[in-house]
Order: C-alpha cells, then sequence, then structure tokens
C-alpha cells in the first residue's frame, strides 16, 4: 500500500463508511466514494486495489474485532455479563456499517475471501483472564477456550442484530449471560477436566 496523507486516508475510510451505511456495498462505487472524499479514483487506486481491498481497510481499521474490555465484578457471572454489555455496545455503534455488508458477505464470495485473509488476529486478553480467574475461584471445573466462549457470545448479538433488531438492553444481557453463557460455559469447563 503506497502511503497517503492522513487526512485524504481519513477522508476517504470516512467517506467509505459513510456510503456503506446508506447505501451498501454492492450500490457503492469508488466513484462514489472518490466525490465524497473530495479526491481522485486514482488516489484511491494508489492505495487501495479495488473495492474490496478499501472496504477490508475500512472493517480492520474501524470496527474493532477485539473482546470488549470487562471488569472484574468478582463472578464468572458478573464478568461475562461485562464482556457480553460492551460487545452489544460495540456492535449497536456500527450496525449500519454491518447491515450494508451483510448480505453481500453472504452472495459475494470476493469481498468474503478478501476480508477473511486480512482480518488482523483477535485480541481475546480479557476473556481469557475472566476465565481463569473463574477457574481460580472454584466457579469453572476446568478451562474454556475464549475463542469458542467469544464466538458464541458474538452470535448472540448479531442474531439479535440482524433478525430482530437492536435491543440491546440489560434484558437482552441477562437472558444472554443467563441462560445461554453461563450454562455453555459451565458445561465446557467439565468437559475439559
Amino acid at each position: 500500500m503506497a502511503p497517503l496523507d492522513p487526512d485524504r486516508d481519513r477522508a476517504i475510510l470516512d467517506a467509505t463508511v459513510e456510503l456503506l451505511s446508506e447505501v451498501g456495498y454492492d450500490r457503492m462505487t469508488v466513484d462514489q466514494i472518490a466525490k465524497r472524499a473530495r479526491a481522485s479514483k486514482a488516489t484511491i487506486y494508489r492505495r487501495w486495489a479495488g473495492k474490496p481491498e478499501l472496504v477490508v481497510d475500512v472493517i480492520c481499521r474501524r470496527f474493532d474485532t477485539d473482546a470488549p474490555p470487562g471488569q472484574d465484578t468478582g463472578s464468572l457471572r458478573g464478568d461475562l455479563a461485562s464482556i457480553f454489555r460492551g460487545l452489544c455496545e460495540a456492535v449497536e455503534r456500527k450496525h449500519a456499517l454491518v447491515i450494508g455488508l451483510s448480505s453481500t458477505l453472504v452472495s459475494d464470495q470476493e469481498p468474503a475471501r478478501t476480508l477473511r485473509a486480512h482480518m488482523p488476529a483477535r485480541n481475546l486478553g480479557d476473556v481469557d483472564a475472566l476465565l481463569e480467574r473463574a477457574v481460580e475461584r472454584g466457579e469453572l471445573a476446568g478451562p474454556v477456550d475464549a475463542g469458542r466462549l467469544f464466538g458464541v457470545a458474538e452470535a448472540l448479538v448479531w442474531h439479535r442484530m440482524i433478525f430482530t433488531g437492536p435491543q440491546f438492553d440489560e434484558v437482552f444481557v441477562a437472558e444472554s449471560v443467563d441462560g445461554v453463557l453461563m450454562p455453555v460455559v459451565t458445561a465446557w469447563a467439565r468437559w475439559n477436566r
């Protein structure tokens, strides 16, 4: 990737986010991005090979895929609720962008492949820490894979976002933690002894 003036780079990424949210990936064009960012198409193509690479860069830079920071509340349930609440807040902030991309990532393999190939490794350190604390306190019988647990939590949030709407209130947090995450994590810990 060629270096780009930081202000120009930001303007292009901002324009991409706005257009993804407004018209979605399929209807968004590099021409529209250039016009909105007040940049030439040549400037965009010097930095990104095309629309898929530009969108991947937006996602990697603007959409945090790491686990949100959690609090040590003194209990597994409290820690899970803290992380889950943070995940809900992160997804809610970016829901228009996600909705603009979701149908494309399912139907068009080019951007989906590009995204998978360039996604940075996730930092699940806070999830690992809460699971280790729970084992130390005797709340879990054995270790649990943080990636598996976070994947289930994400699935709950994305399902809510896509199918029922982003009503990420305390009732949703409690139902998800008490009805799904706690039973799953305690079962996995028993199996991993």
